[in-house]
């Protein structure tokens, strides 16, 4: 695993014991997670039922990183619960509140936050009980004595603190992102809690199987000359390949740009930034229907500029394509959907950037060397609406 790679002294030093550590210690944070949620399920139940008889909709929303979350989860949010469920983040719902929440709507908004203390997590949370007709807040955060958390509100609210290893202490969110992700699809899922033991077993064996399988080898494609990054993923994979784009092009201070798209939106224009400084990973989606368009898209690429380097990821062999580096996770007919999937399938890119940003001589903990970046984004004014 990652943390095992190097001498303590060498991570402190560099500045990356933080984000080895954190990164390293997800696959049992997934496992705390779900302990959390069969503690404390009867509570959830009660507030979701309450919410889910009332909402006309479901906002899921965060900033940045936590943003991300939802465009993993609002598919299997709408499937399961019944109600309409869109991903949009709290910076814009703070600038443009009109176009999300109106008087004649209730609103079931469920919050992400590591800390809870971005200026826009608590703003939002204000909009929508000034604006809606009535709002449930599910609060799902990292820190119980983050603002987020402690924020009154007259309207009905749960909140959610996830196990205290989850509250990154890096700039970057690893732990954090990963753990919200599995939290938001266990809320998606609470009438069979119980039954979900087996695949965040699974989870937690996969993410084992990428950390201590996978680590060296993207180790040393993190050394490759690649100045550009493109993530492909569709459905809840978008949300993956989101982040990943996000987790290598901040730990790297903006060196790698990065971008993300799905595969059938890779053709519309975005191709353009392939070139021969590029890494391109695809993530595969489980689905056969789904795969079918993904394998196109890969037969396509054989013609116009090659990239660098490619990466196939994928829960099995993706049968016709071939990648200089394809990570797979199972041979067996053990099958995780792709929201599940999205859990783990995150690792590859959180490791790539923390070996890039060390590559780079940077310190994976603290990358920004001007400053720009921080923890908790600060000096963001909230105006009055």
């Amino acid at each position: 695993m990652v943390a095992q790679q190097y001498d303590v002294n060498f991570l402190k030093v560099k500045g990356a014991f933080h984000t080895a550590n954190e990164i390293t210690s997800q696959p049992l944070l997934w496992l705390k997670v779900y302990s959390k949620f069969l503690a404390v399920r009867t509570g959830l139940q009660e507030f979701m039922k309450a919410a889910l008889a009332e909402a006309d909709k479901i906002v899921l929303t965060g900033a940045g990183t936590s943003a991300y979350i939802g465009l993993s989860l609002q598919g299997v949010f709408s499937r399961n619960l019944g109600k309409i469920s869109m991903a949009i983040a709290t910076t814009d719902l703070v600038t443009h509140p009109g176009d999300y929440f109106f008087d004649r709507e209730k609103v079931l908004l469920v919050s992400f936050a590591r800390s809870g203390n971005s200026p826009e997590s608590t703003a939002a949370v204000e909009l929508a009980d000034k604006l809606c007709k009535k709002v449930f807040h599910l609060i799902i955060t990292c820190d119980a004595g983050g603002q987020l958390a402690l924020l009154t509100s007259p309207s009905p609210r749960y909140v959610l603190v996830l196990p205290p290893e989850s509250n990154d202490q890096s700039l970057a969110m690893t732990g954090s992102y990963s753990g919200m992700l599995l939290s938001g699809l266990l809320m998606a899922n609470l009438p069979t809690l119980e039954q979900l033991e087996k695949k965040v077993n699974l989870l937690h064996s996969y993410g084992t199987l990428l950390l201590n399988t996978y680590s060296p080898i993207l180790r040393n494609i993190a050394e490759k000359p690649f100045t550009r990054a493109v993530f492909l993923g569709s459905g809840p994979f978008y949300g993956t390949a989101t982040e990943s784009s996000l987790k290598l092009q901040e730990l790297t201070d903006g060196r790698i740009i990065c971008k993300n798209d799905t595969f059938l939106g890779l053709r519309h224009g975005p191709r353009a930034v392939i070139d021969e400084t590029t890494l391109l990973m695809f993530i595969f989606s489980g689905s056969p229907y789904v795969l079918r368009y993904e394998i196109d898209l890969v037969a396509s690429m054989r013609k116009g500029n090659k990239p660098l380097f490619t990466i196939g990821l994928s829960e099995k062999n993706v049968e016709g394509c071939e990648f200089d580096l394809s990570i797979r996770m199972s041979e067996n007919p053990h099958t995780l959907e792709d929201e599940f999937l999205s859990v783990c399938n995150i690792l590859p890119g959180q490791l790539l950037a923390f070996y890039k940003s060390l590559s780079l001589g940077l310190k994976p903990d603290s990358p920004s060397v001007s400053g720009a970046i921080t923890r908790v984004v600060e000096n963001v004014t909230i105006y009055d609406y």
